[in-house]
């Protein structure tokens, strides 16, 4: 285990790709594990999006609070639109 990824909490996460401008969304509460399961095409979403880049990540002591931090990026698109400008992604899903 990564020693800056401390056990027992839990991750929001965004993933990026050269294949496709999509950014993915996640949550997880073990983010090296899931990183490996995306880039070994057992997570349906990102599949086409291989390989993947792991670009941000939030780390919660609450599992409840890492999972509403992720369904409210995904549902409410000012959220990402401000984190996006913050990382200064484009609307291509990549740094610039």
């Amino acid at each position: 285990m990564n020693p800056a990824l401390p056990n027992n909490w839990y991750y929001v996460y965004l993933l990026s790709s050269n294949n496709t401008p999509k950014i993915y969304i996640g949550a997880t509460g073990n983010l090296e594990k899931r990183l490996k399961e995306h880039n070994e095409r057992k997570v349906f979403s990102t599949k086409r999006m291989l390989p993947v880049e792991l670009i941000y990540y939030e780390a919660y002591k609450s599992k409840e609070c890492a999972y509403e931090r992720e369904k409210r990026l995904k549902a409410y698109g000012s959220g990402l639109a401000k984190l996006k400008c913050r990382l200064r992604i484009n609307n291509k899903g990549r740094a610039g």
